[in-house]
């Protein structure tokens, strides 16, 4: 096996691979990563068991197809402290690998790429395709809510539910919610709906690896797993088992709501400043929407009192709810401030729903009043 590569793609494509890399593993051979040389391709594979990644070197030339296993965390110091444009020549004979440079040269030992698990490629069946900038979005915008330490349902992933025109993503962690939605497309034939629970963790990989706003994202589920391509990466990642709430059940038509426009980065500036005098023990804020204004009022016994007005363009009658800054805050941060968003409410014992113009919702439940 032989490859020849710049320092720049070489690290990009290690830096992808090497998320999913585990630190410490019962099996020794999971900490490499897998080189396949085959024509003038070459891709590095990784995988924990539960989340496996193929990403393509761009700019390679070989001279002899091969496999490798390489220490991923030794591979990486010696890219990464070579100095940029530095040109790697890798070679394995089977016993050991050599990696050269102009001025250095490195010999490392050859494990058996038999004993690597393989990692699934994308399929040439038909996929669903959507939109980077809509995927991108898609994460940010609902695994905040998830929960990967509670082992009710499945609360540590974000559902999909995918049709041939449309994808709405859910997370939620039982207390508050987060639902995002947008259009997709199905290439290549035919494809029932589907409704896959996806890990949090492979969703941030998969936002990770996007590449530019052009490329589309495609997706297959294969039995009990999920496949994401983008670019010159394919994701494979085991489906959260366990039942999904019923989350259409959180944003019932509620005709008899109070309904406050409000933007986005003025409401995350005005929350964070009354949650400044909050606790672990007090930690909920009260919001005031009155006439004219949005009063935030906040206290613990060791730190104080806190009250923020806003204006508003509000002019009904006075309406209070206590909420966790934090599921406030979050939400607001996934948004550009300059966004607008809807708040309904109804009483201070009934959620709280946010929704922006772009299929973005988001509902709050509220802490118990003092």
């Amino acid at each position: 096996m032989n490859l020849r590569c710049t320092r720049e793609p070489l690290l990009a494509a290690l830096q992808t691979a090497a998320v999913v890399v585990p630190t410490r593993s019962t099996r020794p051979v999971l900490t490499n990563v897998k080189l396949d040389v085959e024509g003038s391709t070459a891709v590095l594979s990784a995988t924990d068991l539960e989340i496996g990644i193929r990403t393509e070197i761009e700019g390679v030339e070989t001279t002899a197809a091969g496999s490798v296993l390489l220490p991923s965390a030794r591979l990486m110091a010696i890219i990464r402290e070579s100095p940029p444009g530095t040109t790697f020549e890798i070679e394995s004979d089977g016993n050991a690998t050599v990696v050269k440079a102009a001025r250095s040269q490195f010999r490392l030992p050859a494990e058996d790429p038999i004993e690597f698990p393989s990692v699934a490629t994308f399929p040439a069946d038909a996929c669903f395709e959507l939109s980077t900038p809509l995927v991108r979005e898609l994460v940010r915008r609902t695994v905040f809510a998830t929960d990967n330490e509670s082992s009710r349902y499945a609360l540590g992933g974000v559902l999909l539910e995918l049709t041939d025109d449309t994808v709405v993503a859910v997370g939620t962690d039982g207390r508050r919610l987060a639902k995002m939605e947008g259009p997709s497309s199905i290439q290549g034939g035919e494809l029932p709906a589907t409704q896959p629970i996806v890990p949090a963790r492979a969703m941030q990989l998969i936002e990770r690896s996007l590449g530019d706003a052009e490329t589309p994202v495609k997706l297959a589920v294969q039995g009990s797993d999920v496949l994401i391509h983008t670019g010159h990466t394919t994701i494979s990642a085991r489906l959260v088992e366990g039942r999904f709430p019923r989350w259409r059940d959180v944003f019932p038509d509620r005709p008899d709501a109070i309904r406050i426009k409000v933007v986005a980065g003025p409401l995350l500036s005005a929350v964070r400043q009354a949650a400044i005098v909050t606790s672990e023990q007090s930690k909920g804020v009260d919001f005031g929407f009155e006439s004219g204004q949005l009063v935030l009022a906040g206290q613990s016994a060791e730190s104080g009192q806190s009250r923020v007005e806003m204006p508003l363009d509000y002019s009904g009658d006075t309406v209070e709810i206590k909420l966790d800054p934090r599921f406030v805050s979050e939400f607001l941060r996934v948004l550009d401030p300059a966004t607008s968003l809807d708040i309904e409410i109804t009483d201070g014992q009934s959620a709280c729903v946010c929704r922006t113009e772009d299929g973005y919702g988001y509902c709050v439940m509220p802490l118990a009043a003092d």
